[in-house]
């Protein structure tokens, strides 16, 4: 069954509920967000780049995604008052430019307010993005195609990108963020209008607060621990004595490897209940994280950046997903996107400070464990009660 939507002009549309349109929304909620992934090449570009130090590199890259965490708030009121692909296009151009005069800024000073309205404008498209998918038919699958798109053009990004920072400074990087959002604004009119879903009874509209909190507050910690490790993850091989050219190449299989993570999410569904699906990820992701310890054995720091990857990418979608249940109108996944990226803008700026203070990598590693565990002991209570609700329905 597929999504009714308005005409699309003389543009062909993607089938609503298709997998093309699943592919194209993805790229869509992507684009405001693609640094996250390439996160790790960014903060080591601005470092071995243009010289800065390691704590201003993680600010920068903080102020990003607080700048989005912004946006997808507003993108919360926004998504109700204009049209979504309007809003969609203006946000994809102000991205292009705002990275095309990012290339020529070679400063903290100028860096650091540049970067955060990039951020916002990443973040109001991002937020849309996520109310639109909230309303299709299955938005587990779409969040799911989301993660795999991320982690395959993440892969590729950590991959090539690291070794051209040294060399050509930060505009490798800043280039390839302006060509995929010009990508995605060339995409953007094949995409149906996803109307807002219509109207029905007042208990269906409402939103569960109690199983979204808990949702959300998951969705903030399992995020800040895996970002605030992940940042530093090029500069934690190279201080366990790995060579940059192994680091890269580790990194950029390792998310390829991790494309296992939402491919299982669109294959598994909702089949299993989510309960035992979540439990067994976390207990995965506790391990794997710990493997970091063990970092300067070349093969550890592969298996661990595999193995987090994979439940990384497994475990936030069904959380985005979970979302759209509480609140059947997209408000809430929205809102998730907002508090999503206030999780990661929070891991970076904390792993700044621990080794500012001189905690180390060790202490960093220890933390990001400590996050995890929290997280998913939270997340268990509002999938439990997911799948208690919808048993006797099969």
């Amino acid at each position: 069954m597929t999504t009714t939507s308005a005409p699309q002009s003389k543009f062909l549309s993607a089938q609503a509920d298709g997998l093309a349109a699943a592919v194209l929304l993805a790229f869509l909620a992507t684009a405001g967000l693609f640094y996250v992934n390439i996160m790790a090449a960014i903060v080591d570009g601005l470092v071995s780049g243009i010289g800065l130090t390691e704590g201003q590199a993680g600010q920068i890259g903080s102020v990003n995604i607080y700048g989005a965490a912004l946006g997808a708030l507003v993108a919360v009121f926004l998504i109700r008052a204009v049209p979504w692909k309007i809003l969609a296009t203006f946000c994809l151009v102000i991205l292009v430019g705002i990275d095309l005069l990012s290339i020529g800024l070679q400063t903290f000073e100028a860096l650091l307010p540049v970067r955060a309205a990039h951020g916002f404008a990443g973040g109001v498209l991002t937020g849309t993005a996520f109310a639109v998918i909230a309303r299709t038919a299955n938005p587990d699958r779409t969040f799911g195609m989301l993660l795999f798109v991320q982690f395959g053009l993440g892969g590729l990004g950590v991959m090539v990108l690291p070794p051209l920072a040294p060399v050509y400074g930060t505009q490798a990087l800043f280039l390839a963020l302006a060509l995929f959002s010009l990508v995605t604004l060339v995409m953007l009119p094949f995409l149906s209008s996803y109307p807002p879903r219509a109207k029905v009874s007042s208990g269906e509209n409402s939103i569960r607060w109690g199983p979204l909190g808990l949702t959300l507050i998951a969705i903030f910690v399992f995020q800040a621990a895996n970002m605030g490790l992940l940042a530093y993850i090029i500069r934690l091989g190279l201080d366990y004595g790995l060579t940059r050219a192994y680091v890269s190449t580790a990194l950029g299989l390792a998310t390829w490897v991790a494309l296992l993570g939402p491919l299982l999410v669109m294959i598994c569904g909702l089949r299993f209940g989510r309960f035992r699906l979540l439990l067994a990820s976390i207990a995965l992701t506790l391990i794997g994280t710990a493997v970091f310890h063990y970092s300067a054995n070349p093969a550890a720091y592969m298996i661990a950046n595999c193995g987090t990857g994979i439940t990384w990418g497994f475990v936030i979608a069904y959380l985005l997903g979970m979302t759209a249940e509480f609140d059947k109108a997209g408000r809430a996944s929205a809102f998730g996107g907002f508090v999503s990226k206030l999780g990661l803008a929070s891991g970076p700026m904390v792993a700044g400070w621990v080794l500012a203070g001189g905690g180390g990598y060790s202490v960093l590693i220890n933390l990001a464990v400590a996050g995890l565990g929290i997280s998913g002991l939270i997340m268990l209570v509002p999938a439990l009660a997911l799948d208690r609700a919808r048993a006797p329905g099969g």
